[in-house]
């Protein structure tokens, strides 16, 4: 659909709707995060175990991305994105249900699947109204995705305090976000292929132009994976710390890189994506160091919040990148998620891989070296800057110069 058939102010109303969107995947995963200790125990599998079925999230969801661009060409943005957000959302309640490992792995698998096919899409439609708008709002979006995360995990925090079953917590979580996800989706701009489009691949390999950005979001996904995914155990296990604190930890991340992504699109088009990313990774080794070194929950609690604060607006940017690299952004998005999501596949098994042999504490050490990946390898995000800068003086372009 052409820029001149949307107006203004759809295009504005379209971004809240997005925004919302976002908010409610979060949700989601935030929701899901601070329940993990208890789907552990529920299960009764070792940090190994639990690291290998968290693996089967990113296989899901690395798997089915790919199939995102195909849905959306076929259905439409809006219809798709209606769809794919309510088996996320639905997808919730699956963990919660399984009882050992086998079952576990098959409904991680399920919900990565339903995770990353949304992602995409939402994405997509992110990087469409920010061509549109002619200005950064990515990282504004993921901030809406981690304020979503927060409001998820406050909500699980609760629920672990109280020693609430996550059957039922999951079942009422499930329930509520799925109507909020569909009456968003069904507002964002529903964009069609032209009639001569041809429709992409069901499977396609990441573009050449998403490797080297996939790289840096590489980095930034496995350290929000891991802290994601193993800071309340961490908490639990190395700190000896109670099931709300630990999930006080989580809800604590997700804080920082909300705050983070929310004030991310001033800070980068202040200084830059690539000084920015730099920043980020500086300050994500530091968090790792103090997570390390920690003999008290506090500290470890402030390495997560700088882990998070750090890494924030690394993923917005690498989905940014991609956006403006190529003529066909559902595709290069993919590429990158996949590459990212590959990322997840292996952080949570590795994770647990390396606790298993040694300590979370060495795990952790793992995660503070590709953290410091951000600093060495930032500069492939100029792509970013380059295609919002172009869009903006294409736009002021075209502008008629009111002077005689």
């Amino acid at each position: 659909m052409a820029d001149g058939e949307y107006t203004r102010e759809e295009v504005r109303r379209a971004r809240y709707a997005v925004a919302a969107v976002f908010a409610v995947h979060g949700a989601v995963t935030g929701s899901f995060a601070t329940r993990v200790p208890w789907v552990q125990e529920h299960a009764s599998l070792s940090a190994g175990q639990l690291g290998f079925a968290l693996a089967f999230t990113a296989l899901g969801a690395s798997c089915a991305m790919p199939l995102a661009g195909r849905i959306s060409h076929t259905f439409g943005s809006r219809t798709a994105l209606r769809g794919l957000i309510a088996l996320w959302t639905l997808s919730l309640v699956l963990p919660a249900l399984a009882p050992n490992l086998y079952t576990l792995c098959l409904a991680m698998f399920t919900y990565g699947a339903c995770a990353g096919m949304a992602d995409v899409a939402m994405n997509a439609l992110g990087v469409e109204v920010e061509r549109l708008l002619g200005k950064s709002i990515m990282s504004g979006l993921h901030g809406m995705w981690s304020a979503g995360a927060l409001i998820g995990s406050a909500g699980g925090t609760l629920a672990a305090h109280l020693g609430a079953d996550a059957r039922v917590h999951f079942l009422l979580a499930a329930a509520v976000l799925t109507v909020l996800g569909v009456l968003a989706a069904g507002r964002v701009l529903d964009v069609q292929p032209a009639e001569d489009e041809e429709p992409p691949p069901r499977f396609a390999l990441p573009p050449r132009s998403a490797l080297l950005i996939g790289a840096v979001g590489f980095c930034a996904v496995f350290a929000e994976g891991a802290s994601l995914d193993w800071s309340a155990v961490y908490l639990r296990d190395q700190l000896d710390t109670s099931a709300g604190l630990a999930a006080a930890t989580t809800t604590g991340f997700m804080l920082t890189m909300a705050v983070a992504r929310i004030a991310g699109d001033a800070v980068v088009n202040r200084f830059g994506a690539v000084r920015t990313v730099r920043a980020g990774g500086f300050l994500a080794v530091l968090g790792g160091v103090l997570i390390v070194v920690a003999g008290h929950p506090a500290v470890a609690m402030a390495g997560f919040a700088l882990m998070g604060l750090g890494i924030a607006v690394v993923v917005p940017l690498c989905f940014a990148a991609a956006g403006h690299a190529g003529p066909n952004p559902s595709q290069a998005i993919a590429g990158v998620a996949t590459i990212t999501y590959t990322s997840g596949l292996i952080a949570p098994s590795l994770i647990g891989g390396v606790a298993q042999a040694t300590s979370l504490m060495v795990s952790f050490c793992v995660v503070s070296a590709l953290a410091f990946g951000l600093a060495l390898f930032a500069g492939v995000l100029r792509t970013a800057e380059r295609g919002v800068a172009g869009e903006v003086s294409r736009r002021a372009a075209a502008v008629p110069d009111p002077r005689p």
